[in-house]
């Protein structure tokens, strides 16, 4: 009977499962509430399962669950007049005002299941499974900052309906205005609100094609970021000078002239200057070594540009400290040909030109490719976020991030000796992304005894440069670092993502810096 039901009103793409011998039958059609005909359609269906379940069978609409809006006005013909009036009159005396589930447990309206629906037009094929749960919202970093991914996904949606019905231009335009910044700009894109989806819904993947869409091949930002791609070492080299700047004038001035004048900078529309901005890096001989053990280091292209930092209490670079710790284990170290010109993509994905990030990366997967000798070596990229991507886009070889290519090949071939010193650990979002959580706890329990993990701090909100742009964003994200940190008595934290590890230590009050110090400050050859 139900099968022949859904079938004459239309839903030939029905689900029906259930409890068969209990006689107990659920069925989930996919439904439009997007013309009359299509809530006509609903209405007459609903109507006809009152009379199969109610009349014929005697039978209950929600066997297994309460009532709700869609069920309320059946619920006095599933239980009868007496019965319906007494759960009323129970009803009446826990909210004898009215003000708990109005209209949804009890409705005197007999449509009001078809009354009210909220529209959910085709916006995004990658959202448009999204039922608006909310789930998603507790790894949100702008959920109460700005507007959340659910929000992101709810007002794309509106704009969507608006664009299609044109019955209120004044609202789509004001929708658009305001989420530039709301819903685009304050947007990290790291993906954290899929872990927490049913459906897996990364929010980012629409925000950034949006952005693919804002930047038409024939426009200036397109075509700028085409230049950098092309030009990609010699962007690089421009940028150590003006670092270099910044750093001698840091000296100067000192952190308090800094900060003036960076945020007095900022205004004027120029990336936030502060103190925890780091050096130049510039390239120069590195002895690999040499042995039977190899490995690939692939340094990302932010830590081939950017040092140390003023803050820092290290005093060599990651791509140096890197090398002698690979090498204090045995192994010896190849760099991939040409790595000043080769990238992940990662920056131009973020900003919406996923053809060139593309491009980029299948650049960098042939080199790779040739420098690990077809996949013989495993390839180490020093920034985790980097790293996703590479996982993600190139197959055909073994990719590690520090976290784990130090636990998996590093360790057993190391003395590493455990201090009491209470250190802080930042768990990035490409690391949680890639399930290192517990091995990046691991790794730092080997070196101290007392590893905090701060509360409620996911997302950093630095998101490759939003923190130079957006530095409110990395702020709001951030807020609740400090206090956990000052009551821990931690004076130094460690994550393996650089740009990262400038916001961390803007806003945490202490230096941030790789794992790869800690491991190489703790650790002797066994070998």
């Amino acid at each position: 009977d139900l099968q022949q039901m859904l079938e004459r009103h239309g839903y030939d793409d029905a689900c029906i499962y259930g409890h068969a011998l209990e006689g107990n039958y659920h069925f989930v059609i996919s439904q439009s509430f997007d013309t009359q005909e299509e809530i006509d359609r609903y209405k007459d269906l609903m109507l006809e399962i009152e009379r199969l379940v109610v009349d014929k069978y005697n039978g209950s609409l929600k066997a297994e669950h309460g009532t709700g809006r869609n069920m309320a006005p059946f619920v006095k013909a599933e239980w009868g007049s007496d019965a319906y009036e007494i759960m009323k009159a129970v009803k009446q005396l826990f909210d004898p005002k009215g003000l708990l589930n109005p209209g949804v447990i009890f409705n005197d309206d007999p449509e009001c299941y078809i009354k009210g629906m909220k529209p959910m037009p085709l916006t995004n094929p990658n959202v448009d499974r999204c039922i608006e749960c909310g789930f998603c919202e507790v790894n949100c970093l702008t959920c109460g900052f700005s507007i959340s991914s659910r929000q992101r996904i709810v007002v794309q949606r509106e704009i969507s309906r608006l664009k299609m019905t044109c019955d209120d231009p004044e609202r789509l335009a004001r929708l658009e205005k305001e989420f530039k910044y709301l819903g685009n700009e304050t947007c990290a894109g790291d993906g954290l609100c899929s872990t927490s989806c049913p459906m897996k819904i990364n929010t980012g993947e629409m925000v950034h094609d949006l952005r693919r869409d804002a930047l038409p091949k024939t426009g200036m930002g397109y075509k700028t970021g085409d230049f950098v791609a092309n030009h990609f070492s010699a962007v690089k080299a421009s940028l150590r000078p003006m670092l270099s700047v910044a750093s001698f004038t840091h000296a100067v001035i000192g952190d308090k002239g800094v900060d003036i004048a960076g945020k007095a900078l900022h205004k004027l529309g120029l990336p936030l200057w502060t103190p925890a901005l780091p050096k130049a890096y510039y390239p120069h001989h590195i002895d690999t070594g040499a042995s039977d053990l190899k490995v690939v280091y692939f340094p990302s292209c932010i830590n081939q540009t950017m040092g140390l930092s003023e803050k820092n209490t290290v005093k060599k670079p990651l791509i140096d400290a890197t090398v002698a710790l690979i090498r204090k284990a045995g192994y010896e170290v190849i760099f991939p040909k040409n790595m000043k010109n080769l990238c992940c993509g990662t920056i131009w994905e973020s900003k919406g030109m996923p053809d060139i990030a593309d491009r980029k990366v299948e650049e960098l997967e042939q080199a790779l490719i040739e420098a690990s000798h077809g996949g013989k070596y495993p390839v180490l990229c020093d920034q985790s976020p980097c790293l996703h991507r590479m996982r993600e886009k190139i197959k055909s070889l073994k990719l590690y991030e520090p976290v784990e290519f130090i636990y998996e090949y590093l360790v057993p071939r190391l003395n590493i000796r455990q201090t009491d010193e209470p250190i802080a650990i930042h768990l990035t979002c490409s690391t949680r992304h890639m399930g290192l959580d517990k091995e990046f706890f691991a790794l730092a329990s080997l070196c101290s005894s007392k590893v905090l993990i701060p509360e409620e701090v996911g997302c950093c909100g630095f998101a490759g440069d939003k923190g130079f742009t957006h530095p409110e964003v990395n702020r709001y994200a951030l807020r609740k670092l400090r206090p956990q940190i000052e009551k821990a008595g931690v004076k130094r934290g460690f994550s393996n993502s650089r740009t990262c590890e400038v916001g961390l230590t803007l806003n945490a009050g202490i230096p941030y810096q790789s794992i790869v110090y800690l491991v190489d400050e703790c650790s002797e050859p066994k070998f």
